[in-house]
């Protein structure tokens, strides 16, 4: 295994979540000595996302970043029903576990469908594990509005057809990675693509405990997102909390086109865009621009009380 991603293995811990074993990091400020920061990851790899801007963001706040079921270090169940509605259960246990009663939320990909049930959960009363605050949420780019949503098609195959079922025994071979890298690739903008060394990271990642079995699976989160939306739409248009979106327009899944969806959608929307050639992963393509405005955002929310 690379050594860095070792080493984050190495600093994390886990939680029992119904019998499954949960991967999280919790680092920075000592629980209940400062305000707390949820970060909620993507698809399809794990809280190593983050590892571009951890630094900075535990000198601020005491951050809490779990692996979702499924994915990173976390299990990775094979006759399991992954759905964006157990990985909110699954944060709010991580949460409820903590003892952490509020927290500003800052998520990606996957993680903002997560971070939109969360917020629906909060608006309707529907919390799992005991009421809890959300101060902030911070978007990066992901599918916020179904109908802009755009996946590639090797995501759409592997995710909503039998190709994943039938194609899960191949997952890790040489013939897999040829056709997974050239999706990759084409989600990083055309100046930050991912090197070598980057590549054969992330494919350790989702090998990780013969993780490839799950990896359609858990992609089926797509549904999700279309039996979700109105709800999800509806909590984002009424809540109080305050939202930001901060977003790689060169994304060909949700780049620029999901951020003019998003201004249409919700009223008075707090949209960043960021260099036109910023991909997909913002936090790694662009990490001190996502740093400064994310953290623009919680100013401006803390200055407001």
């Amino acid at each position: 295994m690379d050594a860095e991603l070792a080493r984050w293995r190495d600093a994390g811990e886990y939680f029992d979540y119904l019998g499954f074993d949960i991967f999280y990091r919790l680092a920075g400020h000592p629980l209940g000595t400062g305000p707390h920061l949820l970060l909620i990851h993507g698809y399809p790899f794990n809280t190593f996302d983050w590892a571009r801007i951890w630094a900075t963001l535990t000198q601020r706040f005491t951050v809490i970043a779990p692996d979702l079921l499924g994915l990173g270090f976390s299990a990775k169940p094979v006759a399991y029903r992954y759905t964006v509605g157990d990985h909110a259960d699954m944060h709010e246990a991580l949460l409820a576990h903590l003892g952490v009663r509020s927290a500003h939320v800052l998520a990606h990909d996957l993680g903002d469908s997560v971070g939109q049930e969360l917020l629906a959960r909060r608006e309707f009363g529907e919390q799992q594990y005991g009421a809890w605050d959300i101060e902030s949420i911070t978007w990066l780019n992901g599918g916020l509005i179904n109908e802009a949503y755009t996946p590639r098609v090797m995501q759409k195959l592997m995710s909503g057809t039998v190709l994943g079922d039938l194609l899960s025994p191949l997952q890790g071979s040489t013939v897999s990675r040829r056709v997974l890298e050239p999706t990759i690739n084409e989600m990083f903008g055309p100046h930050t693509k991912p090197t070598r060394e980057m590549l054969e990271t992330l494919h350790q990642i989702l090998q990780y405990n013969d993780g490839k079995r799950v990896l359609h699976k858990v992609g089926r989160f797509l549904e999700d997102r279309t039996v979700h939306r109105n709800r999800w739409v509806r909590a984002m248009r009424q809540t109080p909390v305050s939202m930001r979106l901060i977003d790689g327009p060169a994304d060909p899944n949700s780049g620029a086109h999901m951020a003019r969806r998003y201004a249409e959608v919700v009223p008075d929307s707090d949209v960043v865009m960021l260099a036109d050639h910023i991909g997909h992963w913002p936090q790694i393509e662009a990490p001190e621009a996502v740093l400064a405005h994310f953290l623009d955002h919680i100013d401006r929310v803390t200055s407001a009380r």
